[in-house]
């Protein structure tokens, strides 16, 4: 029987493919918040508290931009900032610069959604005290798409001082269209040890660890069956997995392991590839 994963797993740093390091770094930068800890002539690492990254980048040869909703991978990343105030100085920043933004009202959270240079979907979003997030009769949590209210983001924040993501931003979840949704979540909670916390729909599917209301989406809006996107294709690399300790980490490899699928070790992370081709890099604390 599977163990459920520990309750402290988190969502570590994503690793993205680009096209061009010069643009996208200055867009990471510019009006998403983040900083550089390093840079190459093809990658750099972004943060926000200058010593771990949150997010890599990069830069591959002849990028291939695909449609939108045409494969299997990464629908939106997802930056979650500490508060309102954080949530409504990031959405003043999104328009000084003129980005077109996507919004949702959750009721777990507020989240606003833009695309990067090379259409990478980014969620930047802030939670409303779990306290106030309600089960239904199934005991899944309740969430909608409300409209967000703005004018209240704009107001909380008025008078205070954009200076970037705050060092407490995280990213708080992933969201992936995969090719199936029954094999994803044999993959995820049968294996892993995820739970289910919603379904919307048919089509998507919500799961975390430790009661949060979601660390990974899956969803079939790219299609049942969608292709896993092309190695020369932009979009997700990988993500982390991170978990609370050895023990924990070597648990996980182990029910892998005994459900026959393939883990490898490489420059210090176990890596992994979900039913979708989605690669998850598993690490712990420390």
């Amino acid at each position: 029987m599977t163990k459920q994963i520990h309750p402290s797993t988190q969502i570590g740093l994503v690793k993205l493919k680009i096209s061009d390091l010069k643009r996208s770094v200055a867009f990471y930068k510019e009006v998403v918040g983040l900083r550089i800890l390093s840079q190459t002539e093809n990658i750099a690492e972004l943060t926000v508290d200058g010593n771990q990254p949150l997010l890599i980048l990069e830069q591959i040869e002849n990028a291939v931009i695909l449609p939108e909703r045409s494969v299997a991978g990464l629908y939106h990343f997802a930056i979650l900032v500490p508060d309102r105030i954080s949530l409504g100085l990031s959405l003043r920043n999104l328009i000084k610069f003129n980005v077109g933004v996507g919004q949702g009202d959750h009721l777990v959270s507020e989240a606003l959604y833009i695309n990067d240079p090379d259409n990478n979907g980014i969620e930047i979003y802030a939670d409303r005290p779990k306290e106030s997030w309600k089960r239904d009769v199934n005991g899944e949590y309740v969430m909608t798409t409300d409209p967000v209210d703005v004018d209240g983001l704009l107001a909380i924040s008025e008078g205070k001082t954009w200076s970037g993501l705050s060092e407490d931003t995280i990213v708080g979840h992933v969201h992936f269209h995969v090719s199936d949704l029954q094999k994803t979540e044999a993959f995820y909670c049968g294996i892993l040890g995820f739970d289910v916390t919603a379904h919307y729909g048919s089509m998507a599917l919500f799961i975390s660890a430790g009661g949060y209301h979601h660390h990974i989406g899956l969803n079939t809006w790219a299609g049942v069956g969608a292709p896993p996107a092309p190695h020369d294709a932009v979009g997700l690399d990988y993500f982390t997995l991170v978990l609370p300790n050895h023990e924990e980490l070597d648990h996980v490899i182990v029910q892998l392991k005994d459900a026959g699928i393939s883990v490898r070790y490489i420059d210090g992370g176990w890596f992994v590839k979900d039913p979708s081709n989605i690669t998850i890099k598993l690490l712990s604390q420390g």
